[in-house]
């Protein structure tokens, strides 16, 4: 129970220690200057911010001052790209679930996962809705089949080695050469599906969302029981990841 307390206790300071260096007017701020706005003692002031420094929350100076490091700037800047996405989605999602009558979900890929960041949902008794903040293993979603798709082929039989992909249903693509033929065809095609490989009795369309810079930033899909699933929903699919893909400033080449 101590060793927890003290891990929190060091969490916190941290926090502070952030927090001052945030709150000053001026771009750099000296030691003394954090010890007093923290309370903490020098020394310990010191500790936590060589921490921070190590792990690029924190910049130290030739002068030995101290301002916010570049890795903690780079994550204030993706939680703003994702709430500017949300942003831009919201519309299009709205008209993407008027059109089919189905759930529709954003999604954007974290390391081995697709992350549901956002969804769009219709209010019909049986429906399939996705938590937001949930995650699925890249192989068993059409979004993370085309985000397996931007990488080259040493990273997907990196992808299998670190996962092994797993099993979770009789549908599920286990093995190397079945998930890369059926990137190829999804990647050639310009959508993938999801035949209830992650839960069956659901199946799933997506399509990527570029950025200005071309980049494959998210995925729009959508989610339906399988018996309900219909092809003529591609279009109407690709249609909404083209304008949202717009909105984040992407110029397609054709």
């Amino acid at each position: 129970m101590t060793e927890k307390r003290t891990s929190i206790q060091v969490i916190e300071r941290a926090a502070q220690v952030l927090d001052a260096i945030a709150n000053q007017e001026e771009e750099v701020v000296s030691l003394k200057v954090l010890s007093a706005e923290t309370g903490l003692h020098p020394s310990t002031a010191f500790r936590i911010l060589s921490s921070l420094v190590d792990v690029g929350y924190v910049r130290r100076t030739e002068t030995g001052k101290y301002s916010l490091g570049i890795k903690l700037r780079q994550l204030g800047c993706q939680v703003r790209a994702s709430a500017d996405l949300r942003s831009e989605a919201k519309s299009i999602m709205e008209w993407l679930r008027d059109k089919v009558g189905e759930t529709v979900n954003l999604t954007v890929r974290e390391d081995d996962e697709m992350v549901y960041v956002d969804r769009s949902t219709v209010t019909r008794m049986m429906r399939v809705e996705q938590v937001i903040g949930s995650r699925a293993p890249l192989h068993v979603t059409a979004v993370g089949k085309l985000m397996l798709g931007e990488s080259h082929a040493g990273e997907v039989e990196g992808y299998v080695q670190r996962t092994g992909l797993p099993e979770y249903t009789k549908n599920t693509l286990t093995d190397l050469g079945s998930l890369q033929r059926e990137i190829s065809e999804s990647v050639a095609k310009g959508y993938a599906f999801d035949n209830e490989e992650a839960e069956l009795g659901v199946g799933c369309i997506g399509v990527l969302v570029r950025d200005a810079a071309g980049n494959a930033v998210a995925g729009l899909s959508i989610s339906a029981p399988m018996e309900r699933r219909q092809d003529k929903w591609i279009r109407t699919l690709q249609e909404a990841g083209r304008r949202l893909s717009e909105r984040l400033g992407y110029i397609s080449a054709e």
